[in-house]
């Protein structure tokens, strides 16, 4: 393009044409210089045992993952490392959204390490959104003094709309956290809801965080998960809270007395602590080793761990099935007409639902 300022008139005036556009990618770049290396079934399983947090971050990823060959080389991995799991304690923490369970983690993840040592792995439901399917995946900014922790490693994984797919990996995940040497794992919940049975039932330890001072204390827990406690401890016991707090907690003894006495034959607890303050942990830890010794000696900890293992046998066929079910190429094109069916009115879903599971069935044979 000619520049007016070339001309005559403008001596001395002289405007350059420039440098054309220039690549964003570094020309001395090699490419796959920083492509990852693909690792084997055998690779996953020798870091893990190693302890190696990066290799564990992967093998994770690998049993998250929906792609039919990663399910297959997880499912490798995982059966190579059950022979070292098993070793650690497990811990279940829930509470209402706003109860302060990331803070809470993160003092106690901290106490627990000086105190009794070992090495600890905090696994995080995230919910996911309805409508996007995404999830914030936010826990480690709340966790903050355990997320530079040497001895911790802090995954938050997605609900994505499906909770029991979850929970099944993030069994699988505890797992491969124990091959890695974890010996104290935490298992966060979505919130108040289906995510604490299928919590319940991968954990030794069920920890419920309630709130005081917001409303009637009873009115937001519901008998189910009161019954699934073994320890309910009152966060945020601070300040001008503090009498609100003991008598949610005199509240909650009262309530825990009306229900039938635990299989466990432990009565549970009520504390109140201060999770930001960080008042009063060391006596809620003291109730979560006293509860494990209590359920050593009984044999009501291997009890609990054996029908654990079968709960988890039977939610994996009934996965397998659903899977089957849905990503079989006719019943897939099957569901369309199907569902335009019901929506039009022309059968009932109960019909729809019996015929596609007969042509299901029929596809087998």
């Amino acid at each position: 393009m000619e520049h007016p300022e070339n001309n005559e008139e403008y001596k001395g005036l002289t405007v350059n044409s420039g440098v054309g556009p220039v690549s964003i990618v570094n020309p001395y770049l090699k490419h796959g210089r920083f492509a990852r290396k693909k690792l084997s079934a055998a690779d996953y399983v020798e870091g893990i045992l190693k302890g190696n947090v990066s290799i564990l971050g992967q093998a994770v990823t690998l049993v998250e993952s929906t792609v039919p060959e990663h399910h297959q080389m997880a499912q490798e991995v995982i059966e190579k490392c059950l022979p070292y799991s098993g070793n650690s304690v497990r811990i279940g923490i829930s509470g209402v959204p706003g109860a302060g369970k990331s803070t809470s983690i993160d003092e106690f993840g901290i106490h627990v390490l000086k105190k009794y040592g070992g090495r600890l792995a905090v696994l995080a439901i995230d919910p996911s959104s309805e409508l996007t399917k995404g999830s914030i995946l936010g826990d480690k900014t709340r966790m903050e003094k355990l997320s530079v922790h040497p001895d911790s490693f802090i995954r938050p994984s997605p609900s994505a709309g499906s909770l029991g797919g979850v929970a099944r990996k993030t069994r699988e995940t505890i797992i491969l956290c124990e091959a890695a040497g974890f010996d104290k794992i935490f298992v966060e919940t979505v919130g108040v809801g289906q995510s604490e049975t299928a919590c319940h039932s991968m954990v030794d330890f069920f920890l419920l965080i309630q709130l005081a001072g917001t409303g009637d204390e009873l009115q937001g827990i519901k008998r189910g998960i009161m019954e699934m406690a073994d320890g309910i401890i009152i966060n945020k016991c601070d300040g001008n809270n503090v009498e609100k707090c003991k008598l949610a907690a005199t509240q909650f003894r009262n309530a825990l007395h009306l229900f039938p006495m635990p299989e466990s034959g432990w009565l549970p607890k009520v504390l109140t602590y201060s999770g930001f303050y960080g008042y009063g942990i060391e006596e809620v830890w003291n109730m979560v080793y006293e509860y494990i010794d209590f359920v050593k000696k009984n044999g009501y900890f291997d009890y609990r761990r054996a029908e654990q293992a079968k709960y988890w046998m039977y939610e994996s066929i009934n996965e397998q099935l659903r899977r089957s079910f849905y990503d079989n190429p006719t019943i897939k094109d099957m569901l369309q007409a199907m569902e335009k069916s019901v929506l039009e009115g022309h059968k009932t879903s109960f019909v729809a639902a019996k015929q596609l599971l007969d042509s299901y069935f029929a596809l087998l044979h």
